[in-house]
């Protein structure tokens, strides 16, 4: 056998024992009359140590040890004379009589420690590597347990796990699809799943009742740290239910997963309706974690001869307590912050609250003292606190302010990784409207019920803004972590909804009729959620990027740098497909 046990179990009550380890060489130190080697597995480290009077050979061939050989070494566990404290493995070392190197490697192109020296991209290259190094390792691992609660959880819950197909037909609706040629049926394709919405949606009108699936997922989108071209749902299904029972289902097993995984126990997540969430947040996927609600100001600002103010839709601010004695390049770095394209503001206003009672402002000439003190009022501001506004079109404006409330937070360390706070966002619209297009597309899509006390409003084409969709959102630390909604089941509103949408019966019919064909024959009240996992993952492991919690990632170009992914495919695989991908001007 290469190993009778790993790096990382062996301790004071294994001393005198003769063992057998295999692993990587971290590091390695020679002192002369003694060298010692760092032994690395997924396990731990254990010390080796090779002592020159006892076997000079067999010290000068751990010498000549570089790191990242992969070594083989039987010895007998002994007590450190230097004891260190830092890995479990630190009271005991390995007086190695045997060494036997399974496989040398050269020198690689950046350190494998939890520091390491390698950027983003020459990790991304050597991926194999970087996951070598504790942090990355520990976050798959976090994956893996997170997976394995989930499972267990659901099945205990009288799920059922269900594969669904990765190769199925397009739909334009939504974000792109990636598209997959058929050689067996030239000139048509395949799509890859954005979600498994349809199938799990069959799987209910199968009687299958209660479906999970922790499923690979695929869209062709634009990039950013949260997403990926493939990421990973916990995608699930119900029949029989309401939306309260979904919501206390999977609040239920967000619940197990923070107590099992973090040790953290919570009440009943806070529930916010999408309309409160943009008033109060500017965001459908708000951070509660701190404060700073924001505070409408029209009724106490408008009228005194300042324009901005005056011939603005709406004017919201937030109050950032104890900032009164921010100074003028803070509040410039503010103003020019919201002026990045990013945010897009024209600017700011910024009204100190002074200590002594008296206020400060960017718009003295339009205000005076006692006008401030009525918008301190409307802020419940104090003295030593300081409010910031914005003004413009409502939503976009709102929206803007998002940004401010969450740079402030960051500044003023409110954004702890280590606190969490969920909460449900409710009653989203059903539906959204596109400029560009002139027309409505559904917010979530085409199988989202409306609130059953707004399903009169599809036949009234002037109150389709107003319809609320029978949806949720779960939400941690302005992360939408999940996602669903209770499910259109009956034909007739099915059909309302597709023409809603601009579909035409033969467009409805050729992208949905398997589905509408299945709800002839009797398809139960369901309802669903999805999770995004990746994203679940890094929030429980306190990070921004998903990236470190998916073992082989791709960059911000969609391109896995590690495998040259994608690629051309040659002239005779684009014949078999009878694909063209000559440049136009050619063709």
């Amino acid at each position: 056998m290469y190993r009778t046990n790993t790096c990382g179990e062996l301790n004071l009550s294994n001393v005198g024992q003769k063992v057998t380890l295999a692993g990587w060489v971290q590091r390695s130190r020679d002192l002369g009359g003694m060298t010692f080697v760092d032994l690395r597995d997924r396990y731990g480290i254990t010390q080796l140590a090779f002592n020159m009077e006892v076997n000079a050979e067999l010290c000068e061939q751990a010498r000549k040890l570089g790191r990242e050989y992969v070594v083989q070494a039987t010895g007998t566990v002994t007590e450190r004379a230097s004891k260190n404290a830092k890995i479990p493995t630190g009271d005991i070392e390995i007086i190695v009589e045997e060494l036997r190197v399974l496989n040398a490697a050269k020198t690689p192109p950046f350190t494998i420690e939890d520091q390491s020296d390698g950027g983003d991209d020459i990790r991304m290259k050597y991926r194999y590597l970087d996951i070598r190094r504790n942090p990355v390792r520990k976050n798959l691992e976090l994956r893996h347990r997170m997976a394995m609660l989930v499972r267990n959880y659901l099945s205990g819950l009288d799920f059922l796990e269900i594969e669904t197909p990765f190769l199925i037909k397009s739909t334009p609706e939504g974000a792109r699809d990636f598209v997959v040629p058929s050689r067996m049926n030239p000139g048509e394709f395949y799509a890859l799943p954005q979600s498994p919405q349809q199938y799990k949606q069959l799987l209910m009108v199968a009687g299958m009742d209660r479906y999970f699936q922790i499923v690979r997922c695929f869209r062709d989108e634009d990039l950013r740290a949260d997403r990926q071209p493939e990421f990973t749902q916990i995608d699930c299904e119900m029949s029989f239910v309401e939306q309260e029972d979904v919501l206390q289902t999977f609040e239920g097993l967000a619940k197990h997963l923070f107590k099992e995984e973090k040790g953290l126990e919570f009440g009943d997540f806070p529930r916010i309706t999408w309309h409160d969430a943009m008033r109060l947040y500017g965001s459908d996927k708000p951070d509660i974690r701190f404060g700073m609600q924001f505070v409408e100001l029209n009724d106490v600002v408008k009228g005194q001869g300042f324009g901005l103010f005056d011939n603005a839709e709406l004017v919201v601010g937030i109050c950032a307590e104890g900032c009164a004695e921010y100074t003028r390049k803070q509040l410039d770095a503010l103003t020019e912050f919201v002026k990045r394209p990013q945010v897009g503001a024209g600017g700011m206003v910024y009204v100190k609250y002074n200590a002594d009672g008296s206020f400060k402002s960017s718009v003295d000439k339009f205000y005076t003292q006692e006008a401030l003190k009525l918008v301190a009022e409307k802020f419940g501001a104090k003295p030593g606190d300081l409010m910031l506004i914005l003004c413009g079109p409502a939503m976009k404006t709102r929206k803007q302010l998002n940004e401010l409330r969450l740079e402030m937070g960051n500044q003023l360390g409110l954004r702890n990784p280590n606190e969490y706070a969920p909460l449900w966002v409710v009653d989203f619209p059903l539906l959204e409207w596109d400029e560009e297009t002139q027309r409505y597309y559904a917010m979530h899509h085409p199988f989202t019920a409306p609130k059953p006390e707004d399903e009169a409003l599809l036949d009234d084409p002037n109150r389709w803004g107003d319809i609320r969709a029978n949806a949720y959102d779960i939400v941690m630390n302005g992360v939408e972590v999940g996602g669903g909604s209770i499910r259109i089941h009956d034909r007739t509103l099915q059909n309302k909804m597709f023409h809603t949408l601009g579909f035409t019966d033969e467009k409805a019919a050729e992208q949905f009729g398997f589905l509408m064909d299945a709800f002839t024959y009797g398809a139960p009240p369901h309802a669903g959620l999805a999770f995004g996992f990746d994203r679940l993952c890094s929030l429980f492991g306190g990070a921004d990027s998903i990236r470190d919690f998916i073992a082989f990632p791709k960059n911000n170009s969609g391109r896995d740098v590690m495998s040259g992914s994608p690629s051309p495919i040659s002239q005779e695989q684009l014949d078999e497909l009878m694909l063209d991908v000559r440049p136009v001007d050619e063709k």
